[in-house]
């Protein structure tokens, strides 16, 4: 590659050159980022060495604690190594849902949001918000955001299903437990070598005014577009520019997504069958639950793996769940990631 790179011909084709370039920098990361651990492999043993030989409990605790983020890190890295499907590598789509229950629900559905958003920023990638529908009262509707950043797709992609909330309700005078849902939907960004073909007498096109928090930040005109592909039932939608000539080219941007998704799950054994915007959001279709009362657990219910520390999960420490699940779509089977984990 850094051969063809070298070609004073390769950007007689401009989109293969950045291919290309893009294929080899990510080679070049990974080569990098092994040959770092190993070094930082390294180093922390002599200092574990040279801390028992000196009898200096403190470099001994510190190089011990290091290793064990080094471990972390190499077991990210073996979690990319499986994500080699056809779009892993790809930026993502985000849709978020709240489930029938209002204000609860739609609480909770703005809750899922800024919790996938804290995870983004803490991988390192970049969060648009392209479409929001606020709640009544509190909380969303729906939202879409874009998830830019390698792998952003195959990291997220586990994550599609219904989402599970136990606590005791802040809207409820009477201080009750209450369960909410609302459901997570992934898909990812294609380029333009995936041809994708939609005909458009298929779809209904709606335009409306962009909801927003009020003041200067909302639209005055009907630059917001809404559009349903009638065939498969799948609605996208888009609000982010104020202009809805854009609105309308993202918009059929995320429809050939979706519409190419869906073809990838019906390759894929392990996918799902059903999109989470066309089935119930409720007790059968959960993939995780959140418990905030009377105990604290958040637990996955394809993998079994849990942690205790749901504030945190909610903050965007996800790697773990995501990490097994991955793990588990590659096995097929849970016991064996519960184990490995263990």
């Amino acid at each position: 590659m850094n051969n063809k790179a070298e070609d004073p011909n390769l950007w007689n084709d401009a989109t293969e050159a950045q291919k290309l370039m893009r294929e080899r920098q990510h080679l070049d990361d990974g080569i990098n980022g092994l040959r770092a651990l190993e070094q930082q492999l390294r180093d922390n043993i002599e200092l574990i060495e040279l801390g028992e030989e000196e009898g200096d409990a403190d470099i001994v605790k510190d190089a011990e604690g290091a290793l064990k983020e080094l471990r972390n890190e190499a077991n990210r890295r073996q979690v990319e190594a499986m994500l080699s499907g056809e779009a892993d590598g790809n930026d993502t789509y985000v849709e978020v849902h709240s489930g029938a229950g209002g204000t609860e629900s739609q609480d909770w559905a703005n809750m899922l949001l800024r919790m996938y958003t804290r995870w983004a920023e803490r991988q390192g990638f970049k969060v648009e918000l392209l479409e929001i529908h606020d709640g009544e009262e509190a909380g969303i509707k729906s939202a879409t955001i874009l998830v830019k950043g390698h792998n952003a797709y195959g990291w997220m992609k586990t994550e599609s299903g219904v989402h599970r909330l136990v606590r005791i309700s802040p809207y409820d005078s009477n201080a009750r437990r209450h369960t909410s849902f609302s459901s997570i939907w992934v898909y990812p960004v294609i380029d333009d070598s995936i041809n994708i073909e939609i005909n458009e007498s298929d779809c209904r096109i709606d335009t409306y005014r962009s909801s927003g928090a009020g003041g200067q930040h909302v639209n005055t005109t009907d630059s917001a577009v809404r559009i349903t592909h009638m065939p498969s039932g799948i609605v996208v939608a888009c609000q982010q520019e104020r202009s809805q000539h854009k609105n309308r080219a993202k918009a059929w941007d995320m429809l050939r997504a979706r519409l190419y998704e869906a073809e990838l799950k019906k390759r894929e054994e392990a996918a799902n069958a059903e999109a989470a915007s066309k089935s119930e959001i409720g007790w059968g279709h959960q993939i995780r639950s959140y418990v905030l009362q009377p105990y604290q657990l958040v637990k996955d219910l394809r993998t079994g793996v849990e942690s205790t520390a749901p504030s945190d999960v909610l903050d965007g420490e996800l790697n773990e769940f995501m990490e097994a699940a991955l793990a588990h779509r590659v096995s097929g089977g849970a016991d064996a990631v519960v184990d490995d984990l263990a």
